[in-house]
């Protein structure tokens, strides 16, 4: 009989233990996961983070943590061209995107939450197109995201939002594309980071089509030597149909 009252207080005493020192420790063990890297510990620490965020709803730090985490998991899977990465990206930047709106949602005037939702957008277009995300009405909510960060520290994430609102302004079907304002943005990432492999290509695509062509060979030429194949891959392609 004692075992079993001490099993029954034991028992309670599980179901009362505060949710969120649960949650605190997931976040610990997801921040280990990323710190390895990696695409498959980026989509067990999304999980990890996801838990967390759902089990502590209040908690701005899971939920802009997990929105990071699998966008690092769909952008890895696109750049490594695994399989059916489009589908990895339609599924698991859709997830993201949820909680990104739920850490603007606890913190509206922080970095994080803003610019990683806008990144998942991104790579959600990447797996559903554009044309798609437009429909679902993601422009105006992805177009504040990035100009918010923008606003509040452009330098975040090596220049992240700077970047991203050059391809954002680039990638909008006409006639709510601005290249103007494409090369603007792009222009000055290249300033300050001139060996991303991404901005230059990204840079070069604007340059092409703003007549620039000399410029963007230029830029391609180098690209085309970097390390990360994806982007080296991308200039190349450029470079033949110049």
């Amino acid at each position: 009989m004692r075992r079993v009252l001490l099993g029954f207080f034991f028992f309670l005493a599980v179901l009362s233990f505060p949710q969120y020192l649960i949650a605190e420790g997931s976040l610990a063990g997801a921040d280990a996961l990323v710190k390895q890297g990696g695409t498959e510990n980026f989509l067990k620490a999304a999980d990890m983070y996801a838990k967390a965020s759902d089990a502590n709803p209040a908690s701005y730090e899971a939920a802009w943590k997990a929105c990071h985490a699998y966008r690092e998991y769909c952008n890895q899977s696109k750049e490594q061209e695994a399989d059916d990465w489009q589908g990895i990206c339609k599924k698991y930047a859709k997830i993201g995107m949820k909680y990104g709106e739920r850490a603007i949602a606890l913190q509206p005037n922080k970095i994080e939450g803003n610019f990683w939702y806008g990144c998942c957008v991104g790579n959600y277009a990447d797996g559903v197109s554009v044309l798609t995300a437009l429909r679902e009405g993601l422009k105006d909510k992805t177009q504040a995201s990035f100009e918010k960060s923008y606003a509040i520290d452009k330098m975040y994430h090596d220049g992240g939002p700077i970047k991203a609102l050059g391809r954002y302004w680039y990638v909008l079907p006409w006639p709510m594309n601005d290249k103007q304002k494409s090369l603007d943005y792009l222009k000055e990432y290249h300033k300050l980071f001139p060996n991303d492999a991404e901005g230059q290509v990204y840079l070069a695509e604007v340059l092409i089509d703003t007549k620039n062509k000399d410029e963007a060979k230029a830029l391609l030429e180098k690209t085309a030597l970097s390390p990360k194949t994806y982007y080296s891959k991308w200039a190349k392609r450029l470079l033949g149909d110049l």
